[in-house]
Parts: C-alpha cells; structure tokens; sequence
C-alpha cells in the first residue's frame, strides 16, 4: 500500500513560493540549507538560494507530506486538476491573511473560500471541523 510523502508544485520561483506556502501552514518552514546542499548548488551554478530550482516546505515536527516547489520554464494556464483543502477557525480571517502573504480570492461559496497562491494554484479554506 502507497504512503503520501511528498506533493510537488510546478512554479516559475520556487523559493518565493515556498515562502508562501510556508507561511500559509500552520507548523511548516522552508527546509534549512546545510553546507553540503549549498555546496552541490554552487556546482550547479547557483550561487543565490533564491535561484534554487527545487525547493522545500518541511513541517517542523518531521510529519508528511512535505512539500516540493520544482521550478519548470511553463506558466500555469487552466484549472488545477488537484488542489489543497485548508482548515482555519475563521475562514475569512485566514482568507485576509493569506491575501496579505500574495494569495488572492477566486470565489466564495457558502462557508469556505477559493483561493489562489502568488502563481495561480487554486486552494480552498474551509471551516475546521
């Protein structure tokens, strides 16, 4: 039987939103670099963490899935196939804080809200149960 681990986010600036993300979860950070990750990017030819092709969001107990932000030369350009449900005990106070970190409002349906993050992919904010 398969596990979830990871979910991957196509995106133009992985650092940027990882930020997003990371700010957006309750108990998540972007993953710290160590001397051996920015050692193996500077052979690559990245000399700025800002320019990094892949990205990660971690939740700092170590609990999955984590989240990978993977950089692709294409903009996102219809409806996600597949989004991310977040729970808050005030949607609309979440909405407001998220929109404050770069999401935008798409919709809003009878008691949650249509997101959008900083590059486009939709996400809901729904009442916790």
């Amino acid at each position: 039987m398969a596990k979830l681990h990871d979910v991957v986010f196509d995106c133009s600036h992985p650092a940027s939103l990882a930020r997003f993300w990371a700010a957006a979860l309750d108990g998540y950070e972007v993953a710290p670099y160590d001397d051996e990750e920015i050692e193996r990017l500077r052979r690559e030819g990245i000399e700025d963490l800002e320019d990094d092709p892949s990205v990660l969001v971690q939740s700092a107990s170590g609990a999955v899935p984590r989240l990978f932000f993977n950089k692709v030369p294409e903009r996102k350009k219809t409806k996600n196939r597949v989004h991310l449900d977040l729970w808050a005990e005030d949607v609309e106070a979440e909405a407001e804080r998220l929109t404050r970190h770069g999401a935008s409002r798409k919709a809003r349906g009878q008691d949650w809200v249509v997101m959008a993050d900083p590059e486009g992919n939709e996400f809901d904010i729904l009442p916790e149960e």
